[in-house]
């Protein structure tokens, strides 16, 4: 198993720095600041499209975790270059928190207010302080922002029962369509309590000495975990529900594999950044549930665990296959296989690290666009052709989940144990 573990690490390492990292160095805006928003099918990118705050916060982690993982001090100029972006043009300096997206050259366009927005500059923000390690002041303001979003979601963007969706710019309730699908309009999504989750443990990553504000983000991740235990989680089925009405009542039986194997990683890591969390035992054991059931389901689907199909609703399956989803497979799967061979299971350990290989093989055969100077797919049809109606970059297409995958299985693993943790 070391010998996959080496070989997709060696590999994963040169796509990074080979078609990764080109393709969203070259979407800086020079002249506006930030990165371009879209780059559709034809390589074409869109220079007078709208930013988003979620895929400049991806690419400011991005970067971040880039030189965080490696020291490449192009790629932390590359950070400081969203980072700035951020400060200037989605922060609202009038009636607080971050638009969901600004124009191209920096002006309010969508100025709502989501937490799931919110909850990735924190996520940033925390990133990035730890990319400044060495310059003190740059540090510190990057972490006293993200403390700052963390106090306005925890006063603002939820109530006693867990994390609310969408709001207007002086957050007021407003609906939520940005993150509802399949014809349900959801008070509260999985989705957004995960990536809650993702932000506080990358905060805490950030607080390094033990203060009252560290408390409190541990306190909060402490809730996270016993939400996705007692509230999300659905133990008869063996998944996460995905789409909620405000007392946590699932709205549509909707299995999201992509989000489950996601799930599994991000709260084990939670779990080693917590350090101290009464439930673990439970919460470990659910993260293991949804880790086998997503492996069993993508073995029995595609014969050989080669890829994951998008999701399962009323027990029909949505037979394409989403870039982001085969990027948090791997993630899972080696996550899994890192679990199974410290408990000295030896056989679930290789399963789940042949699973991760084989969807890496995946991946660069028919994922990795073969173009000069694109990325990704976003997503293939059934067939396993690429479906070009989707662009190559957007407000969600980001360098999040496959660079993040390249910095898990390549270098980026042994720079977390040296440095507090990249991903």
């Amino acid at each position: 198993m070391m010998a996959d573990f080496q070989k997709l690490g060696r590999e994963s390492t040169e796509h990074l720095q080979r078609v990764i990292l080109p393709f969203w160095k070259n979407l800086t805006d020079r002249e506006h600041g930030g990165y371009y928003g879209l780059v559709t099918d034809d390589l074409a990118i869109h220079r007078m499209a709208e930013k988003g705050c979620i895929l400049n916060s991806r690419i400011l982690w991005f970067f971040s975790g880039v030189y965080r993982m490696s020291g490449d001090r192009d790629a932390l100029a590359h950070a400081r270059h969203a980072y700035r972006f951020l400060l200037d043009a989605f922060l609202d300096r009038e009636q607080d928190g971050v638009f969901w997206s600004v124009t191209a050259d920096g002006r309010p366009a969508d100025d709502s207010k989501h937490c799931y927005c919110h909850a990735f500059a924190v996520y940033a923000l925390a990133s990035y302080a730890q990319a400044e390690r060495d310059d003190a002041e740059r540090a510190g303001e990057a972490r006293g922002l993200a403390l700052h979003l963390f106090d306005l979601i925890e006063g603002r963007m939820r109530d006693q029962d867990g994390y609310l969706e969408a709001f207007a710019r002086d957050f007021s309730p407003a609906s939520n369509e940005k993150l509802s699908e399949n014809g349900v309009e959801a008070a509260r999504t999985m989705n957004t309590a995960l990536h809650v989750l993702e932000a506080y443990t990358e905060l805490l990553l950030a607080l390094n000495e033990q203060t009252p504000e560290r408390e409190i983000v541990e306190e909060k991740l402490a809730d996270l975990l016993d939400l996705f235990l007692d509230r999300i989680y659905l133990p008869d089925k063996r998944r996460l529900g995905v789409f909620f009405d405000k007392d946590y009542r699932s709205l549509i039986d909707l299995w999201s594999y992509g989000h489950d194997i996601e799930a599994a990683w991000l709260i084990d890591r939670a779990l080693e950044t917590l350090k101290d969390y009464p439930r673990e035992g439970e919460i470990r054991a659910m993260t293991a549930t949804l880790t086998d059931a997503v492996y069993r389901t993508a073995y029995r689907e595609s014969g050989e665990a080669a890829f994951l199909l998008t999701e399962r609703e009323n027990g029909v399956d949505k037979e394409n296959r989403v870039w982001w989803i085969q990027a948090e497979a791997v993630n899972g799967f080696l996550n899994g296989a890192r679990r199974a061979e410290k408990a000295d299971d030896t056989m679930l350990a290789g399963r789940y690290a042949d699973a991760a290989a084989r969807i890496w093989m995946y991946i660069k055969e028919y994922v990795v666009d073969p173009r000069e100077g694109s990325e990704w797919f976003w997503a293939l049809n059934p067939d396993g052709t690429p479906d070009h109606t989707y662009a190559l970059a957007d407000p969600w297409k980001c360098p999040y989940h496959n660079g993040r995958m390249c910095m898990m299985a390549g270098t980026g693993e042994q720079a977390a144990k040296n440095n507090g943790g990249v991903i």
